[in-house]
């Protein structure tokens, strides 16, 4: 069978952007840190890269190493239409973690900005596949620090794969089964996993998230996160493509410059995390709040100031729930008139099945709090979620049980089927036998008007079991002690769920995906005085 004539049936990203070139040549497709591209534009640079792609020979897995700029995400549909698999890494690897990513690629080719040579060289002693580096940006310095590392590199300059365009049609694969991409996870609890995403799984969602968020052909759609991440991926770009629309890439988020680039680039649609919403939120007000043309957000987790940042700010929130592995499974119904009970993240869409269970993988009753497991609706559709964790037997053994995926994730469903997070179940902490939800404490810690964002979790108790332990980062101007969190947190928490230590920092540490490193805080943990005992 013909490339051709398997792509008539099974499109990909780059067979669906070659139909756009066509139909919205002169169009915008992407605007990116260091330069805008139209859809054709887009296409002519995807086709020379893929022809690159295929003269050097990179099959299999093409890994990047990039910050967010045009070619990270070009190189995402030319490895697709050269019939390779993108794996865009982290750029916040570094040692071992760095070079367990690389080494699961499988790869003896890397693309790399010459900017990430320098945590390169430190992990080469643990690169088991390595060989050849294109360096983007290649200069002296670069060229210097790689022929220090004690490693032979054969170094090419990134720009030697963008080859005249070789004329070929776009590799479609045999089955939407065929992997498109491999999305790391942050490795908070363990060594990074790559879920394995199919191209029916990258359309799927891309389709899925365009319609619930409702989106349509004129919107600007940003996103200010990493393009290694699923946010920028296919929840940004993958929309864009499907609609014909615009995404907009930035080089990072700032709070400083958010509005400036929503208004610079007409943006309707952008997507929040973590913090975000409340680093925006504590701006000082201005008069021109709502003067920006955003009519809709949507991420996680949903403030308790939702109300007053959309009348702020002139548009509407929205949240929902999901991960890498399933996509987004559950949304706010933007079309219901009816008020989102307070808490939830919305309902199942009719793409998905979605249970409670108990610790033996039993379905709980609505009211109960269990792990969150959830499959396609379809039997035969399978591939709307990740295939499984790219070379991790084990791990999908662990994950995927009875044809479910268990997320790891604590929820509870209430009668109309609404569903609320209720934290991680690793994120749990153990003390005076009691299982604590980390995130509760948190949703309370947060509830402090002067805390901006807090972190709960567990730490050696020499009573056996552990401490709550809690990490707080307080508003500009306020002053605030422990003793004042601990009375805020009793009245409104069981009082053994009340923190027995509480420290103050400037910022929490984050993954480059934005999640709290709680590794990083219990190694930084240092008992304090002002116990709950």
């Amino acid at each position: 069978m013909t490339s051709a004539a398997r792509g008539s049936t099974v499109p990909t990203i780059a067979t669906l952007l070659a139909e756009r070139a066509r139909s919205h040549a002169d169009k915008y497709f992407g605007r990116f840190p260091e330069a805008d591209f139209t859809y054709a534009g887009f296409d002519r640079r995807v086709r020379s890269l893929a022809s690159g792609i295929r003269a050097y020979g990179m099959g299999g897995v093409v890994p990047t190493l990039l910050p967010n700029c045009a070619d990270a995400v070009a190189l995402w549909f030319a490895a697709n239409r050269a019939g390779a698999v993108w794996a865009p890494l982290n750029t916040g690897f570094r040692g071992i973690g760095l070079a367990h990513a690389i080494n699961l690629t499988g790869s003896r080719d890397l693309i790399v900005d010459r900017l990430l040579v320098d945590p390169l060289v430190a992990a080469a002693e643990h690169l088991e596949h390595l060989d050849r580096l294109f360096v983007r940006g290649l200069d002296d310095e670069a060229s210097r620090t790689l022929s220090r590392s004690g490693r032979r590199f054969t170094v090419l300059p990134f720009e030697a794969v963008a080859c005249a365009d070789d004329g070929a049609s776009p590799h479609s694969p045999l089955s939407p089964a065929d992997p498109s991409l491999l999305i790391y996870t942050s490795g908070t609890t363990g060594a990074s996993k790559a879920c394995e995403l199919s191209h029916r799984y990258v359309l799927g969602h891309s389709a899925i998230l365009a319609r619930v968020a409702r989106m349509h052909a004129d919107d600007v759609i940003f996103c200010p996160y990493p393009v290694f991440h699923w946010d920028a991926t296919i929840g940004t770009v993958g929309p864009a493509l499907h609609l014909g629309a615009t995404a907009v890439i930035t080089e990072r988020f700032s709070v400083s410059r958010f509005w400036e680039d929503v208004c610079r680039y007409g943006v309707t649609v952008f997507d929040f995390m973590g913090a975000t919403l409340t680093f925006i939120h504590n701006q000082d007000p201005r008069e021109d709040d709502a003067n920006n043309p955003a009519r809709l957000g949507w991420g996680v987790p949903m403030p308790a100031f939702q109300t007053d940042f959309e009348r702020r700010f002139g548009l509407r929130l929205a949240e929902g729930y999901g991960s890498t592995e399933l996509g987004v499974i559950v949304f706010y119904d933007l079309d219901d008139d009816r008020p989102v009970p307070p808490g939830s993240c919305g309902r199942c869409l009719p793409e998905f099945r979605l249970r409670i269970l108990d610790d033996d993988g039993r379905p709980l009753p609505p009211g109960r709090v269990g792990e969150i497991a959830a499959r396609p609706a379809a039997a035969d559709d399978r591939h709307l979620m990740m295939t499984g964790y790219y070379r991790m037997p084990e791990a999908n053994r662990e994950a995927f049980r009875d044809g479910w995926f268990h997320t790891g994730d604590l929820g509870r469903l209430d009668r109309a089927g609404n569903l609320y997070f209720e934290g991680r179940r690793k994120d749990a902490i153990r003390r005076r036998g009691e299982n604590i939800s980390a995130f509760e404490i948190e949703q309370v810690v947060e509830s402090h008007p002067a805390v901006v964002e807090a972190a709960a979790y567990g730490v050696p108790s020499e009573f056996t079991e552990e401490d709550v332990a809690l990490a707080v980062v307080i508003k500009d101007g306020c002053e605030l002690g422990a003793d004042e969190i601990q009375e805020h947190c009793r009245g409104r928490m069981a009082r053994y769920m009340v923190p027995d230590h509480v420290r103050f920092l400037d910022t929490l540490p984050k993954t480059p995906t934005e999640k709290v490193s709680k590794r990083l805080l219990r190694e930084w943990h240092v008992p304090t005085a002002g116990s709950n005992r």
